[in-house]
């Protein structure tokens, strides 16, 4: 992966400094009389100086290195002072922000060490001023280039973050849909083929007595193509992710059970007042895939479904008499029901009964809800 570029072209800078540095210099030394006139060795120098910065993201050493010899040559050869030193600024302040502390550190002392030793054998006066000048100088580029780095790198992090929530955000949605499309064809088509099998066996028994049982086939497939569309729909980004599934829907699905052949009571005790349509989503599509795996799995004749309202929150029972849960691998069903549960807050768990098998979800309620009013069987 290609690293993202920060700022402007580099030959754009460097086509600048070069420019500051030619007409600059060439002002400066007018006021310089008792300078070096500027030969063909000044000009070279002075676009020397830009042109390392090219290699500001290749080579940020050999620029540093480049510019301090370069800059040093300039000077020691008695050409007048100017603009010459930008570039080594410049190269000074994008080693930093690459993130060579140690030679920019190194390489800025050398300069000090460089400007203090010239003016000592200069005899100057101002030596030491002018190395106190130069270290000061040197220091802030150094930091403002430990400040350009800082600044990348945690917007780098930020983004690196951002990137991997919208990629978690991504598996979280194809997550859920893969739920829901496994819940929606496993139900649907586990219900029309038990129905199916009731329409052949009365079709043999009592030819009388098949339109009803057709008419559940029928309505069975209409819901499962409703609901398909509404998942085509989140492809589409047409819908909702979930389906409104309410708990007043539930008793569809018991009826829907009961069309099939098995005998399913449905017990409601308190009114489960306060639950977000997410939570009552979740328990309707565990309710679901239970009713589904006791009609594929475990050939139960009867379920019981209770959902209780309790001080602490929602408890839904179902209690099937089936074979059992037995050695069976869990599949996409069961681990789906764990999931639902989680993602609502809840937890489910799965009991082996004598015979058949319980499967307990607990939905927390918000603290300070009111009690619930009490309810009979339907």
């Amino acid at each position: 992966m290609r690293r993202p570029r920060h700022g402007p072209p580099t030959y754009l800078v460097a086509v600048l400094v070069a420019i500051i540095a030619l007409v600059g210099t060439r002002f400066a030394a007018v006021h310089q009389p008792g300078a070096e006139r500027l030969d063909l060795l000044a000009y070279a120098l002075l676009l020397a100086g830009p042109a390392l910065l090219l290699l500001r993201r290749r080579a940020p050493e050999a620029m540093l290195a480049g510019s301090l010899l370069v800059t040093g040559l300039y000077f020691a050869r008695g050409y007048p002072w100017g603009p010459v030193v930008l570039a080594l600024g410049l190269a000074i302040l994008f080693a930093s922000a690459a993130g060579r502390r140690a030679f920019t550190w190194s390489a800025a002392g050398a300069a000090v060490l460089a400007v203090a030793a010239a003016g000592v054998l200069a005899g100057s006066e101002t030596a030491a001023v002018r190395a106190a000048a130069v270290c000061a100088w040197l220091v802030v580029l150094v930091l403002l280039g430990e400040g350009v780095r800082v600044r990348r790198e945690r917007m780098a992090e930020f983004h690196r973050r951002r990137l991997e929530h919208e990629q978690r955000s991504r598996d979280e949605y194809r997550l859920a849909l893969a739920r829901d499309i496994h819940d929606v064809v496993a139900h649907s088509l586990s219900s029309i083929n038990v129905q199916a099998a009731v329409a052949l066996h009365l079709a043999e028994r009592d030819p009388s007595a098949l339109k009803p049982a057709l008419e559940a086939i029928k309505t069975a497939s209409k819901d499962s193509l409703d609901e398909v569309r509404q998942l085509l729909g989140v492809l589409r980004e047409e819908a909702p992710l979930t389906p409104s599934l309410r708990l007043e829907r539930i008793p569809a699905l018991v009826a829907e059970a009961r069309r099939g052949g098995m005998e399913v009571s449905l017990e409601r005790t308190g009114t489960p007042a306060g639950l977000t349509e997410a939570q009552e989503g979740a328990v309707y599509r565990v309710v679901q895939e239970a009713l589904t795996n006791a009609v594929r799995h475990s050939g139960a004749a009867h379920v019981r479904v209770r959902l209780v309202r309790t001080k602490q929150g929602l408890r839904v029972d179902i209690d099937d008499d089936g074979a059992g849960l037995g050695a069976a691998v869990e599949g996409n069903g069961l681990r789906g029901m764990r999931e639902r549960a989680a993602g609502a807050g809840g937890t489910l768990e799965l009991l082996a009964l004598d015979p058949g098998t319980g499967v307990r979800l607990h939905i927390p309620l918000p603290a300070g809800m009111p009690g619930g009013t009490h309810g009979g069987p339907s």
